[in-house]
């Protein structure tokens, strides 16, 4: 096999949560690239039907489907739909999240407990109905969206958000249990800690932080629109086929400083 084939994703099928925008649509286009079938699915299902119009642009099929990640029953239907149109379902990336800022004094609780239901409730049923499928194939990738703040503490300078850097450390936990769990049934379980990409979720603290948080990112720039893909591409691919419960940052080096 040549090498540039371990990156082949032909004939596979795989689910991004959250996929019609951000990051979630940057790693659904880099899978379709890659030859997979790709479900797209958010609560915003235009948007998502709009990311898999241009997925099939790539020569490989497509749905769109509404799901809330904090809905067992949606998410059931978005895991039977994918299994009834491919067949499989080889990936799954929890990419769905959301945050909340404010100082930890003044958190309201119904907005602590949204970011964790979101981001940690919403990984949990996503991998739980996913990986029901895997064990059945005897394989599966599952790649969850951690982040740079989930590695460490962040001053509340620019970035003043206890619930989603708590959430973060949770997924990263949560992925490498999983991993030791479920790496019997050949099931890889990985996660990618992004550091600070332009998005519609951080638009707000970018115009009020940007200047600080570069100068904490030893590259000294954000993430662009395809600085995502290349981690993507090799987690979902046989490229990592040795490689479980890792977790790799892609952020400019913040996490290393």
């Amino acid at each position: 096999m040549h090498v540039y084939d371990f990156f082949k994703l032909d004939g596979k099928t795989a689910i991004v949560t959250g996929g019609g925008r951000g990051l979630g649509a940057q790693i659904a286009e880099t899978f379709a690239e890659a030859g997979a079938n790709v479900v797209v699915c958010s609560r915003k299902l235009d948007a998502c039907q709009e990311m898999s119009e241009t997925l099939k642009t790539h020569g490989v099929d497509s749905l769109a489907l509404a799901c809330d990640v904090t809905n067992n029953e949606e998410v059931k239907t978005v895991v039977n739909e994918t299994y009834q149109q491919f067949g499989q379902i080889d990936i799954l990336v929890n990419n769905s999240g959301t945050s909340w800022g404010a100082p930890a004094l003044d958190m309201p609780l119904d907005a602590w407990n949204k970011v964790m239901n979101v981001n940690i409730t919403g990984t949990f049923l996503m991998s739980q109905e996913a990986g029901k499928v895997m064990v059945e194939q005897g394989q599966g990738k599952i790649i969850n969206l951690a982040s740079v703040a989930g590695l460490k503490g962040t001053d509340a300078s620019y970035l003043d958000a206890l619930g989603y850097n708590t959430s973060k450390g949770a997924i990263i936990n949560f992925t490498k249990d999983l991993a030791a769990k479920w790496g019997q049934y050949n099931i890889h379980v990985n996660a990618i800690a992004p550091g600070f990409f332009p998005t519609k979720m951080s638009k707000g603290l970018l115009e009020q932080a940007e200047g600080k948080i570069l100068e904490l990112t030893p590259l000294n720039r954000l993430g662009n629109e395809t600085d995502l893909k290349g981690a993507a591409l090799f987690l979902a691919s046989s490229a990592s086929n040795y490689i479980t419960g890792g977790i790799i940052p892609v952020d400019g080096g913040m996490s290393a400083v």
